[in-house]
C-alpha cells in the first residue's frame, strides 16, 4: 500500500515489539545455557516495555493526536525484518553475544525505519516525532548492550 497513517506505522512497530518479546521469552525458556536464558528473557521484557510505549502514543489523546494522523506517501511497505523468523536457529546453545548480535539487527531495522520517515517528513510535527523515536530507540541499543555487556562479564 503507498499511502499510510503515522499510526499505522506506530502500530506495525508496536506489534513488531511484541512478536520479539514473544519469541525472546519462548527462547528464554528452552535455553540450556543460563547467561543466554537471562539475556534473552531480559530481552523479552525490553521489547515489552517498548511495545507498551509505543501502543500508549496510540490510546492518548495528548500531543501525539496529531501526527498520528499524518497521512505519508510511500511506495515501500513496512518492513519485514527476516531476523525475527531465524532467531531459533541462530541461538540455539550460543553465547550472550550472539543474543546480543540478533537484538542489534532486529534494532537496526527499526532505527532505519524511523530515520527514514524523519527524512521523508512532510511536516514539522511529523519529523519531530520520528526523530523522537529514533533517539529513543538509540538509547534504548546503548541500555541493552550495556546490560548484556555486564551479564556476559560476571
Amino acid at each position: 500500500m503507498r499511502f499510510h497513517q503515522v499510526k499505522e506505522l506506530v502500530t506495525w512497530a508496536a506489534d513488531f515489539h511484541r512478536q520479539l518479546a514473544d519469541q525472546y521469552q519462548r527462547l528464554a525458556d528452552q535455553a540450556s545455557n543460563e547467561r543466554q536464558k537471562m539475556a534473552l528473557a531480559y530481552l523479552a521484557q525490553r521489547e515489552t516495555k517498548q511495545g507498551q510505549e509505543l501502543a500508549s502514543y496510540l490510546a492518548e489523546n495528548g500531543d501525539h493526536a496529531a501526527v498520528l494522523e499524518t497521512w505519508f506517501d510511500d511506495p515501500a511497505d513496512f518492513p519485514h525484518a527476516p531476523v525475527v523468523g531465524r532467531l531459533p536457529e541462530g541461538l540455539d546453545g550460543g553465547e550472550v553475544q550472539d543474543v546480543l548480535a540478533t537484538a542489534l539487527a532486529t534494532h537496526r531495522t527499526l532505527q532505519d525505519l524511523y530515520e527514514h520517515r524523519a527524512e521523508r517528513a512532510g511536516a514539522a510535527h511529523e519529523e519531530e516525532f520520528f526523530t523522537s523515536l529514533a533517539a529513543e530507540h538509540r538509547a534504548e541499543v546503548r541500555r541493552i548492550v550495556r546490560d548484556l555487556q555486564r551479564l556476559e562479564a560476571y
